[in-house]
């Protein structure tokens, strides 16, 4: 077997992983959102 033909069956492209940390990814969406709801705050436009 060659190392393509081994490899052919399962290709990334380059996505997020299944086993990543989802709580960090979480809470980091949070943070941001946090901080622009405060961003806009402080410049008046809401």
């Amino acid at each position: 077997m060659t190392a393509h033909s081994t490899s052919a069956g399962r290709v990334r492209t380059g996505g997020p992983r299944e086993d990543g940390p989802k709580i960090f990814e979480h809470l980091m969406g949070w943070t941001l959102v946090v901080v622009l709801a405060m961003l806009v705050t402080q410049l008046g436009l809401l």
